[in-house]
């Protein structure tokens, strides 16, 4: 494997990457976010059956991605050491429940943050129709590669955290995450052997196989699709968080929220071992039409 160089790795160049996705995909992403707990709920259905179909905000995470392009060689990172962040979007349009969307990504900034915190690199994709070339959503990632830290270059410009409110939430929700919810979610095109595979788990440090982030990032967007945006998933238009701590199958995520205006401040925690999971969240939910 080469040297790390930031260098190359600022300036990766990336293909376009198309995406094909259908109505079965759609619904398969929703069930592996946990929609469909209560089956009879009419409010959830429209996500996982094909009558008069939406589609999950969150779900544009995963579409049109370049995969985990830190795995290249050349870069000289050390993969195996590299944490999920950050994950946020910005949706300029509905996201269509089928179809074809091109995915164009590209490396923002790349921050030395010491050879004890690794490097933090800063990356976005812009998700476009395929077919009309419209613009759907804009996706931020932060990606900390803990092991590749101390290389000399910029130390700063690292975006403050989102603040959470200092009073009670306005809302609060506990979601029993299933069993098998990462081998559902998996189905959605992310099949690292982290989420499956215990032996691959342990060697990891983890006890058992651990959900995937952008599950418990998808399991707060229902949250807040519930609890403010009355399943309307046009409202919820913009959601960033970090991820501070892993999830495993089985666990209660209770989600604390707080609004102010068209702002919603969010975290996730782990009932059974009271640790927050994702921390600094920040929403914006649109106003219904009909208030």
């Amino acid at each position: 494997m080469a040297n790390f160089s930031a260098e190359r790795v600022l300036n990766r160049q990336f293909e376009p990457v198309e995406h094909r996705y259908s109505r079965r995909d759609t619904a398969l992403y929703a069930l592996g976010v946990g929609l469909g707990e209560t089956p009879t709920d009419p409010r959830q259905l429209r996500f996982v059956y094909e009558r008069r179909m939406l589609a999950l905000p969150t779900m544009a995470s995963i579409l049109g991605t370049p995969g985990f392009w830190l795995q290249d060689a050349s870069l000289g990172v050390k993969w195996e050491n590299v944490l999920h962040g950050e994950q946020g979007f910005e949706l300029h349009d509905v996201l269509p429940v089928e179809g074809a969307v091109i995915g164009t990504s590209k490396v923002l900034n790349i921050l030395d943050r010491g050879a004890d915190k690794g490097a933090f690199i800063y990356s976005s994709n812009e998700l476009r129709e395929a077919s009309t070339g419209r613009k759907i959503a804009t996706l931020t990632s932060t990606e900390i590669c803990r092991s590749n830290g101390g290389f000399g270059s910029r130390t700063d410009g690292a975006p403050p955290p989102h603040p959470i409110p200092n009073r009670a939430a306005d809302a609060v929700w506990d979601f029993k995450t299933d069993a098998k919810a990462a081998l559902i979610y998996r189905l959605s095109g992310d099949y690292n052997p982290l989420h499956v595979d215990p032996e691959v788990a342990r060697v990891a440090g983890f006890e058992f196989p651990i959900l995937h982030g952008l599950c418990t990032f998808g399991i707060a967007g229902h949250a807040l699709l519930r609890e403010f945006c009355e399943y309307d998933p046009s409202r919820l238009t913009a959601m960033k968080v970090r991820f501070s701590a892993p999830v495993y199958p089985g666990d209660t995520i209770c989600t604390e929220m707080w609004r102010d205006g068209a702002t919603i401040s969010f975290r996730s925690s782990v009932r059974e071992r009271g640790v927050v999971v994702l921390n600094n969240g920040k929403a914006t939910v649109e106003p219904s039409l009909s208030t």
